[in-house]
């Protein structure tokens, strides 16, 4: 299977980590030689409830017994998607009332941008310097890193940038600007939080000049950081929020929300301002349900605070210069790339997953699923601070 695997499927860097795989299930991924890996990415925060979940799997295959596609999206009423809206509605502001399902993260983006020029009638964006939102025409226009960019140009015009927690800044912010875009906590970057009230003071500015803000909750939302979206946290509610994988509970999904007075203006003036086929897929829908309703109604979101806080007991190390993040969005940075790239790929071997992140060489992902157990932490853990400990022997690094 890997000899077809890199014959026939497209792959995104020169080295994959090529395991096959057999199973999954809870927090863990069995390869076809059926070894077990305690998996501490959830398909880069795509499973907030691990695999295999039976409450998700249960929704999956009620709804695939009724129906799945049967009319592009917002034509006919099908249940999934409207249940799934209306109780994302009911977690969030009132200002947030009313939600697009898309098929992707990135495709969400797409559609918030469309509709802060839809409804400003301005044409300017700004996204932060490192950020990353998706990696389609539009998406990849507001990311923040020149060199993943540059081979595609020309790309959307109109795009400035700012620095994420520099006050200075939002001077930038004007009455040409449609919108503001920024990843509530920066992933990319390195999980970099906002500071001393930064998106607070985004919001003052956005509201003093008309301008719409667009927070991009695809990584921090669902749980993750010990609120259900990580907004919540900064005391910043947005014109428009997006999300995405962990939504789907395994599943492709993508989401934007807004008020109905925004959300209404896709709708006319043109018709059709913003159409899909397959958003709002029923199954997904489905599986999109169960999720939410198991990590609203459950103790999972503040546990998660607790497990962070183990995890940052159980990886203090002279290697670890930082723990960035919040709840289970956590980055470890190290000294090096050298040693973070040393540290997931050995980590591999001993049957423990990680993972990059995109623009910080230094940083290694850690975000697991939130069901993850006390016991599976400390598994994992003592891995990572052997394999340290083994760098640290090694090497001055």
């Amino acid at each position: 299977m890997k000899e077809d695997f890199f014959k026939h499927q497209a792959q995104t860097t020169p080295y994959p980590l090529a395991m096959e795989i057999s199973h999954a299930n809870g927090c863990y991924i069995y390869d076809t030689n059926q070894k077990a890996y305690l998996d501490f990415v959830a398909g880069v925060s795509a499973c907030p409830l691990g695999h295999n979940h039976p409450l998700v799997n249960k929704a999956i295959q009620t709804q695939l017994h009724k129906y799945l596609h049967v009319m592009v999206y917002g034509e006919y009423i099908q249940k999934p998607a409207v249940e799934l809206t209306k109780l994302l509605a009911q977690h969030l502001p009132k200002t947030l009332e009313k939600t697009y399902l898309t098929n992707s993260g990135t495709e969400a983006i797409e559609g918030a941008l469309k509709l802060a020029r839809r409804a400003t009638g301005r044409s300017e964006i700004i996204s932060a310097k490192h950020a990353y939102h998706g990696n389609t025409m539009g998406a990849l226009s507001i990311m923040g890193f020149e060199e993943r960019k540059q081979a595609f140009r020309p790309l959307i015009p109109d795009v400035k940038y700012i620095t994420f927690n520099n006050t200075a800044h939002l001077e930038h912010i004007t009455i040409k600007t449609a919108c503001v875009i920024l990843e509530t906590i920066q992933g990319g970057a390195g999980f970099i939080e906002p500071k001393n009230n930064y998106l607070q003071q985004v919001r003052k500015k956005c509201n003093e000049t008309g301008t719409l803000l667009i927070l991009d909750e695809i990584q921090p939302g669902i749980g993750r950081t010990g609120k259900l979206f990580g907004f919540e946290h900064y005391n910043c509610i947005p014109d428009i929020l997006v999300t995405g994988k962990g939504l789907g509970g395994g599943l492709p999904i993508g989401a934007f929300t807004a008020s109905r007075l925004l959300m209404d203006m896709l709708t006319e003036n043109p018709k059709l301002g913003h159409i899909t086929t397959f958003g709002g897929h029923p199954l997904i829908a489905a599986s999109a349900l169960a999720t939410l309703k198991e990590i609203t109604e459950s103790n999972l979101i503040a546990e998660t605070l607790i497990k962070e806080k183990l995890f940052r007991k159980l990886l203090k190390h002279q290697l670890v210069e930082e723990i960035r993040g919040k709840g289970l969005m956590l980055a470890l940075i190290l000294p090096s790339a050298e040693i973070a790239n040393t540290l997931v790929l050995e980590s591999q071997d001993k049957g423990l997953i990680l993972f990059w992140l995109l623009f910080e060489p230094k940083a290694v992902r850690i975000t697991p699923p939130l069901t993850i157990s006390t016991e599976e932490i400390k598994k994992g853990c003592t891995i990572i601070c052997e394999i340290l400990n083994k760098i640290a022997d090694s090497s001055t690094y």
